[in-house]
């Protein structure tokens, strides 16, 4: 699957969110190494630890469907922001566990993408390692 076609996933599932609170928008789509995808958006809710970001749901989407870490090729978070999309510190701790360390993250708004990996947005990461 292309960049583009990720972010095109991860678009539609924007479509879906539930942010009536912030009108900040955002959409994710999980890509598996098999072609599985896994549609994500945010979920808010008035009680704001309550709220479910677009990446956390497709992750736990993927995970919920019996895939596993060493599934998962890439994650597509996207907005229609000014800037583009970058997980909150909640979701750089929760991806630093359930995605590979190199996994291509596709971080994007309606005018720009760019590609990183969980390892460098979240550098020296608490894990299970630590415990």
């Amino acid at each position: 699957m292309t960049d583009q076609e990720l972010l095109d996933r991860a678009f539609k599932a924007l479509e879906n969110a539930y942010a009536p609170y912030s009108n900040y928008r955002v959409g994710a789509c999980v890509l598996c190494k098999d072609g599985t995808t896994f549609p994500g958006c945010n979920i808010e809710n008035a009680s704001y630890g309550a709220t479910n970001c677009a990446e956390r749901t497709a992750i736990f989407s993927a995970y919920a469907n019996g895939y596993r870490r060493d599934d998962i090729e890439a994650i597509a978070i996207v907005c229609e922001g000014k800037t583009m999309a970058s997980p909150c510190g909640i979701c750089r701790q929760v991806l630093s566990e359930l995605i590979p360390a190199d996994a291509k993250m596709l971080l994007a708004n309606r005018e720009k993408y760019m590609e990183t990996t969980i390892e460098e947005l979240l550098p020296l990461s608490f894990g299970s390692k630590d415990l």
